[in-house]
């Protein structure tokens, strides 16, 4: 029989691994806070166990020794030996931060152990072997340490155990090559041998072993059938031997812990999709092939008599094209969850760092969104999360000294406006410095004076490159690199961010996104010779402006009056440098758009059409062009450029500030 090459299998493994860890952290986090619910224990040891199991199956030694021993302390609680200390949680968190470092190193074909997992997995060790967490432990210094002589074990197998192809007598043989061992069989429940299945399990074994193995050692025999089987190891207690008076020395402070960036190795290779998306799938792919079926038949030309069939098949071709694409980005669509749930552990270690009382509130949860905006929003969530604990909620007593609580909130939500999605971070801290926002930006010299700015224009100077307002500089803020790459980002993936903020009440920070990066709606219009799609999303409306209508300003701009206000024109035959004739402003069409909370009218010479693009990357096929956020393909086969209507805004800002 060929070998099996399990290196097929890491992948799937790897992934597993990761969505277990999410699971125990979130678990921990949930008996951190003061749950009580034995399954939250369950769920940690679970997890440990599984990365363990499935370590030690492809060749991860290190990854499976570690977890073994977090698996053995878990247990520890799981029986009730051990309270769930704080201590035990934060020990078991920083395990779950390490265990996915080793997974990390362990698929790139790197050795796993690291002087920091080394280190850790020594703490681990030696909280198991104390017996008791680092606190208690030191109170309990003086008590002479228990040795084991031996072992006591009860093992009888279900009776299925044999069909999952598990040998007793193998692991007996095992067990006995950690020590002497006496086994006794029970047979009480074997049946008479008319009424035996050969493959059942009908006997139970008592196990005596003489040796003073380690308990890990001696469980790691019974690994592959818990479960599977009753099993109760008795510990044989040798009598202990006076203690020797404990040295007295000062405990070594523990060492500054970096909180751990939940956006780090964010990204998913793959994707699981509910089997009823798949099963809507291939529907849709058979009907697709029964119009296929009706249409070929015309391939050898079309009587009159069919032109109706004609007609209602490529309508049906049109109808179950569209559904077809719908159903595929259906299964790109994933819950922000994904996302939301990595924050809860930022938000407690952020916390504890900076001696606040913070509480998450996550809402919308449930609330979709394309996979690769997903895989990209979580760098921009940390950034404004840190900033809003960092900068934003105040210490305890400077929130009972204001009126408040001394528990700050920190609310994160996502939602559905238009066919966009909306993620808000708010906080209710003190609103943002108007003072010293503003002196730090007369200091670096980008506004000469704050006098007549609004709280709006005060609030985004914030967003300017390297800008920050912290008085020292800390592995939290104060290096300027925050805001202004939250901007970026979010921009990179065709959004917007908005603040708003009253001192003294809080802050909230608004991202816009679009649904998916794939494909948008668009209207297609032309200037001069060339085709442009504007995105539907960002269009108010569309108008035919008279002469007298525009007014012209200083510096060749225009303004065209719309219903109270005044707007400015962006000709795009301009912007893009199109060759040909400049239509006057009465022989064309504005379209009014709106980004970054600004209007502002696009002239183009004519209307042609609305139609659904599929964006290309202009800056990986060719490179960045200041306007344009991508490209599409017509039905022609020639190029559409995709406008940026929030890039144009910019541009139209700048202009007017020059």
């Amino acid at each position: 029989m060929s070998k099996v090459d399990l290196a097929q299998f890491h992948k799937a493994f790897h992934e597993e691994s990761l969505d277990g860890l999410d699971a125990m952290e979130q678990a921990l986090l949930a008996l951190d806070e003061g749950s009580d619910d034995p399954e939250l224990i369950n769920v940690v040891f679970r997890a440990a166990h599984s990365i363990k199991g499935g370590a030690a199956t492809f060749g991860f030694t290190d990854v499976a020794a570690f977890t073994h021993v977090a698996e053995n302390l878990m247990d520890e609680v799981r029986s009730g030996r051990r309270p769930m200390e704080k201590a035990v949680v934060e020990l078991l968190l920083r395990s779950g931060d390490t265990v996915r470092d080793m997974l990390s190193l362990s698929m790139a074909g790197q050795p796993a152990a690291t002087p920091e997992s080394q280190a850790l997995l020594a703490e681990l060790s030696a909280m198991v072997s104390g017996g008791s967490a680092a606190p208690v432990a030191a109170a309990k210094a003086a008590a002479p340490a228990e040795t084991v002589e031996g072992w006591d074990i009860t093992f009888r197998p279900f009776d299925y155990l044999l069909k999952t192809g598990n040998d007793p007598a193998r692991m007996f043989r095992e067990l006995g090559a950690l020590g002497p061992l006496r086994v006794e069989c029970d047979a009480s429940k074997l049946p008479s041998l008319a009424d035996m299945d050969a493959s059942s399990s009908y006997l139970g074994w008592s196990l005596h072993l003489d040796a003073g193995a380690k308990r890990a050692a001696v469980e790691g025999v019974f690994d592959w059938v818990d479960g599977d089987c009753e099993l109760n190891l008795a510990p044989r207690i040798a009598a202990p031997a006076p203690a020797p008076a404990p040295a007295a020395a000062p405990a070594a402070p523990a060492a500054p812990r970096a909180v751990r960036d939940p956006a780090a190795n964010s990204e998913a290779s793959s994707v699981r999709v509910g089997i009823e998306k798949i099963d809507t799938l291939i529907n849709l792919v058979g009907e697709l092939v029964i119009t296929q079926s009706m249409l070929s038949q015309f391939q050898d030309g079309v009587d009159e008599s069919q032109l109706e069939m004609l007609r209602d098949g490529l309508a049906q071709l049109g109808r179950h094209t569209r559904e077809l694409q719908e159903s595929v980005m259906s299964i790109r669509m994933l819950p922000i969850s994904t996302v939301f749930n990595r924050f809860p552990r930022l938000v407690r270690d952020l916390a504890q760092k900076l001696d606040k009382k913070v509480v998450l509130d996550l809402r919308g949860e449930t609330t979709e969104l394309d996979k690769t905006v997903l895989e990209k929003i979580g760098d921009p969530l940390v950034h404004l999360v840190r900033n809003a604990i960092d900068h934003g909620l105040e210490v305890p007593a400077k929130r009972l000294a204001a009126g408040k609580g001394d528990t700050g909130t920190l609310r994160m939500e996502a939602f559905h406006r238009g066919g966009a999605i909306v993620v808000e971070v708010a906080d209710d801290g003190a609103g943002l410095n108007r003072e010293a926002i503003v002196a730090k930006a007369v200091q670096r010299g980008i506004i000469a004076s704050g006098d007549g700015m609004s709280d709006d224009a005060v609030a985004e100077l914030i967003f300017e490159a390297g800008f920050s307002t912290a008085a020292a500089t800390t592995d939290l803020s104060g290096r300027g690199v925050g805001m202004d790459v939250v901007r970026r980002n979010v921009m990179d993936l065709g959004g917007t961010v908005a603040i708003r903020s009253t001192h003294g009440s809080g802050t909230t920070f608004t991202i816009t996104l679009p649904l998916t990066l794939a494909i948008i709606d668009g209207l297609t219009a032309a200037v001069a010779e060339e085709t442009y799609i504007v995105p539907l999303v960002s269009i108010v409306e569309s108008v035919q402006v008279q002469p007298d209508g525009v007014r012209s300003v200083v510096g060749g701009g225009e303004l065209f009056r719309f219903r109270d206000q005044w707007l400015p024109i962006v000709r795009l035959f301009d912007v893009f440098g199109c060759q040909g004739k400049r239509p006057p402003v009465d022989e064309g069409i504005v379209i009014v758009v709106e980004g970054e909370g600004t209007r502002i009218g696009l002239f183009v010479d004519e209307l042609i059409g609305q139609q659904q693009a599929v964006v290309k990357s202009l800056e990986a096929n060719y490179r960045r062009v200041a306007g344009v956020s991508g490209a599409t393909i017509l039905a022609d086969g020639s190029v559409a450029l995709i406008v940026d209507v929030a890039g144009l805004v910019r541009m139209q800002a700048r202009r007017k500030a020059a």
